[in-house]
């Protein structure tokens, strides 16, 4: 996963521009450390400015966690999966991995195509049943293959459950609406819900800082 540089100083910047008299260069060099080197208010927080991201996140000002982004390399994902994914458009940039180009017949560089199954297969003793499935399936598109059918043709016979690679990248505000929603709706199916946890959590490694963005509403204190 990569990220814009300093994503923390650069949406402290946002947030202050919004209501400090001093112009970005200031607010970037001079009041963020002031706010970094100053204990919060509420001790719930490390320093100021992971105060200050957490009381606009809680008020929804969330505009200013437009100006950084986050680029993740994603694999094995479902085609199920990605279609879901790929409904969430705004602030969000896909390159998918494609059936129509990639060969997936198992005498192919790609060996085959992979595929994901879900838990209530195990749970409820389908596996061989579904197994089976995903056999004839990749035995009919080698067949097709041999018969000369382009991939993007013989792609037709492959299940929901194929999976692609895919880069994804997004600003912080569209994936914190996309966590919200796949993440925390216990209507969202599991695959998707996995995988916004797993992006996350990615996220978090790299900038640890934006962990109190995740937080419920609330009034905002942003001076």
């Amino acid at each position: 996963m990569t990220s814009s540089p300093e994503a923390l100083r650069t949406i402290f910047t946002a947030i202050r521009t919004c209501y400090s008299p001093f112009d970005q260069a200031y607010i970037a060099y001079e009041e963020y450390f002031e706010y970094l080197n100053r204990p919060a208010s509420n001790p719930e927080f490390p320093n100021d400015v992971i105060r200050l991201l957490a009381q606009v996140a809680k008020m929804r000002h969330l505009s200013t966690l437009e100006h950084v982004t986050f680029t993740f390399g994603l694999r094995c994902v479902s085609r199920a999966t990605l279609a879901q994914l790929i409904r969430h458009r705004i602030g969000w940039s896909y390159s998918v991995q494609s059936q129509r180009y990639v060969n997936q017949s198992k005498d192919s560089r790609h060996g085959g195509f992979d595929f994901v199954v879900p838990p209530s297969i195990i749970e409820n003793d389908c596996l061989d049943i579904y197994i089976k499935s995903m056999e004839q399936a990749q035995e009919t598109y080698n067949k097709l293959i041999e018969y000369g059918i382009k991939p993007e043709d013989a792609r037709y016979v492959l299940p929901n459950s194929a999976t692609a690679n895919i880069t994804v990248s997004c600003n912080l505000r569209a994936f914190i609406d996309f966590y919200e929603k796949r993440n925390n709706d216990t209507h969202s199916q599991w695959e998707i819900k996995l995988l916004a946890e797993r992006m996350k959590k990615e996220l978090l490694e790299v900038e640890p800082g934006l962990e109190f963005l995740f937080y419920e509403e609330e009034e905002c204190d942003c001076k």
